[in-house]
């Protein structure tokens, strides 16, 4: 029975309850919620429904709880239940229905602690979308973990994802970019506002090599040619770093597209029709206060250029254009105020503003021997994610960066991601999950398997806490996708690692010596099983591996 069964029968009892003494069971509320008490001795859950609805339902919450609690017990899933307090409900489940978690988790498999909350929801989630203007530096290899894991999480609980970058391929950065590459072509200094570091000298050369004439072109030729070769590398070199980071995407959107095409242009005609738009000082202006903004903003500058919003404006057009009914932007800590215009674009447009989501990450710092790292061997003073992944490699890069919430800051101690102890979280989950598959191995050269096990037999107070341990992923699945938080993945599998590694500790699995194998290592190895399982679902849900031997 896992939480989500035990609230199920819980609800259902309550409303018993109150029909039989004709009191009102519409007090309840649609979902009841229980918890792990923290201290094991006050039982496997508890609840606070009797505070809650008692006073509501015309009673005193002890005597609802004490009718609770005797309709409980009467239950065979629940071996106990008592009142506590002011009318909190402690309960303790019947060992064979505990064990059903374990057989449920072995039944689905890889689909354990998959849901369907968000089923017939069609997400775009942007994230990373860094400029193609160098290397991607450890902000956006943040996004790029955290947001490869939200779009698995948010597809286990049934949405349709569609991982968008959105290249920024319009503006003065591309211009200031070309010019950096046709310096270091010619063996001259940086341009003052240019781009500077290794990189930028290894693609002017391979533009040099794929257009040997380009230095003897026009000016406008010559920076046309460099924008053009020099971008198209500087992203194939981004794509690729993604890719085996193990991030890719199912769309490449073009900034420049949307100018082309004229949507910019349309998104702003059909803004100013509707009055969503005003002209003021040889601007026009976003009403974006109206719709909940600190301030209103320049779409089209006094110039008559569009100012950098038009095209976020014309773009999430674009996205609801394709179907999509929620739009998840992943920016970087100096972007809170697109929340605002974001949300504001929507609602000028007619819909809902909920429909626009934006996830603010914060920084991250690299610390090697107590001290900050500053330097990056090819990008200069920026920190790359080869930068990263060559410190501590993919899996612990990852893990590291989806760990925390994205509304805190990251200092990366390299020296404890990178090594082989209990002290490195990716380790420690990992570690477990090899020792498991080791299990089983031993287990295979005896002869053994979990199959039909007799899951009433795991009474230890051990194999409880790690039953129970399994029985929480699916609702910490759908809690990390309904707050679109993947840390709360990774913090739940160093919760079942240690759980696990206290279970071996106490527990014997295999038989020693000449021992016969009975039917409690059965029902251990089924346990181990179903660990393992949930072990590899959570690490896949987070891009990270799940090895067998380590």
């Amino acid at each position: 029975m896992t939480p989500a069964d035990l609230a199920e029968l819980l609800r259902a009892t309550a409303a018993k309850v109150l029909a039989e003494r004709g009191l009102d069971a519409s007090v309840l509320p649609e979902k009841l919620t229980v918890e792990r008490p923290r201290n094991p001795e006050h039982g496997d859950y508890a609840t606070n429904v009797a505070l809650q609805v008692a006073k509501k339902a015309g009673v005193s919450p002890r005597d609802f709880a004490g009718w609770l609690a005797d309709a409980l017990s009467a239950t065979s899933a629940i071996s106990s239940a008592d009142v506590a307090g002011p009318g909190f409900l402690n309960i303790r489940l019947a060992a064979d229905a505990q064990g059903a978690i374990v057989a449920q988790a072995l039944a689905a498999g890889e689909n354990y602690g998959h849901g369907t909350a968000l089923s017939g929801r069609k997400v775009n989630l942007e994230f990373v979308s860094a400029n193609p203007t160098g290397p991607i530096h450890l902000g956006g290899t943040r996004w790029a973990a955290v947001g490869d894991a939200l779009g698995r999480i948010l597809s286990a609980q049934g949405a349709e994802v569609v991982r968008e970058y959105y290249f920024n391929d319009h503006g003065a950065q591309i211009d200031r970019f070309s010019r950096s590459l046709i310096a270091a072509a010619k063996g001259e200094p940086a341009p003052e506002d240019g781009y500077a570091g290794a990189y930028i000298g290894e693609i002017a050369q391979a533009v040099l090599a794929k257009s040997p004439e380009v230095l003897a072109m026009a000016p406008a030729a010559q920076e046309e040619t460099f924008r053009a070769i020099g971008v198209d590398l500087m992203f194939t070199q981004i794509k690729n770093n993604l890719h085996e980071f193990g991030v890719d995407f199912d769309v490449y959107f073009h900034e420049n597209s949307l100018f082309e095409s004229g949507a910019v242009e349309k998104s702003v005609e059909y803004l100013k029709n509707s009055g969503s738009l005003y002209a003021e000082d040889g601007a026009w202006w976003l009403r974006s206060t109206d719709f909940g903004d600190d301030k209103d903003r320049v779409v089209i500058k006094s110039d008559g250029n569009a100012a950098y919003i038009a095209g976020d404006i014309a773009y999430f057009q674009n996205k609801r254009q394709r179907g999509f009914d929620l739009c998840i932007y992943m920016l970087g800590a100096d972007h809170h105020g697109y929340i605002g215009r974001l949300k504001a674009a929507a609602a000028a447009f007619g819909d809902d503003p909920n429909s626009v989501e934006v996830l603010i990450g914060q920084m991250v710092n690299l610390v090697r021997d107590g001290a900050a790292v500053k330097m990056s061997k090819r990008a200069g003073t920026v920190i790359t994610l080869d930068d990263l992944v060559e410190a501590i490699g993919v899996d612990a890069a990852r893990y590291v960066l989806v760990r925390s919430s994205v509304d805190s800051s990251i200092d990366i101690d390299l020296e404890l991601w990178a090594s082989a102890s209990n002290e490195n979280p990716v380790y420690y989950v990992q570690y477990a999950h090899a020792r498991l598959a080791s299990l089983a191995r031993n287990a295979a050269e005896l002869g053994l398997s979990g199959d039909d096990p007799d899951l009433a037999l795991l009474t230890q107070e051990q194999e409880g806490e790690l039953i129970r341990t399994i029985g929480e992923y699916p609702r910490v699945v759908a809690s990390a996708a309904d707050l679109r938080e993947p840390h709360r993945i990774a913090r739940y599998l160093e919760e079942l690692a240690g759980a696990y590694h206290r279970f071996y500790g106490a527990c014997r699995v295999l038989p020693q010596g000449d021992e016969e194998p009975g039917p409690v290592n059965t029902a251990r190895l089924a346990l181990g099983n179903a660990t393992r399982q949930v072990l590899a679902n959570g690490l896949g849900l987070l891009g990270v591996s799940a090895p067998e031997r380590m």
